[in-house]
């Protein structure tokens, strides 16, 4: 069972450090913002550097969230690579202002101090969620398993430019509509690795 106190300090410590910056925040301003005693913040964290980690856990599960969901949909693994697709696609296409948090989390570390530690270990577990998709298609032999073995690195790279939030502004200067050059993008994956005369659930049609 999840520690409400835990999350709070966590969530305390998160807002700290994006005003304040992690080297000017120290144990005692967690303790005071969340009405906490230092007694109780110690019991949980041995010192700021593992408060620090926890905070870079949680928002890196916040950017990948929507894909382990995503990962557990019962829809092909062509689906759910579309799916996956889209969903960093989403965070361009929405407003500002309509963002979910997750996806307001991201945009703001994509351009935040901490992009380092937390976008790395955020890419990593992508990846991994990423690999068993492809996994499960190459099993269910809706894959090609040549062509999956590299799908992984070209679905990184294509979603690597999607985050560069000035490369899909340029996209429209050089007059491509992001919505359909994003579609094909997905199109040409999808139908590079997809094995030939596959059958998609007619749920994926």
């Amino acid at each position: 069972m999840v520690s409400k106190t835990r999350e709070r300090l966590i969530e305390v410590a998160r807002q700290l450090f994006v005003r304040k910056g992690v080297e000017n925040t120290t144990m005692l301003d967690i303790a005071n913002a969340s009405d906490k005693g230092r007694r109780t913040i110690y019991t949980y964290f041995k010192n700021k550097r593992e408060i620090h980690q926890a905070v870079i856990e949680r928002e890196s599960e916040q950017i990948v969230s929507r894909q382990r969901q995503i990962q557990t949909e019962t829809v092909s693994a062509s689906k759910k690579l579309e799916n996956f697709m889209r969903a960093r696609f989403e965070i361009l296409r929405c407003p500002t202002s309509q963002k979910p948090h997750e996806m307001m989390s991201l945009l703001n570390l994509l351009e935040g101090s901490r992009v380092g530690k937390t976008r790395r270990l955020a890419a990593q577990k992508e990846v991994e969620i990423l690999h068993k998709i492809i996994q499960e298609g190459v099993d269910n032999g809706e894959f090609v398993p040549e062509m999956a073995a590299n799908l992984a690195s070209m679905v990184v790279m294509v979603m690597q430019g999607v985050d560069n939030t000035v490369a899909a502004e340029n996209m429209e200067v050089l007059g491509f509509e992001r919505e359909a050059t994003f579609n094909n993008v997905i199109s040409f994956i999808l139908d590079g690795v997809r094995a030939p005369g596959c059958r998609l659930p007619d749920s994926d049609l």
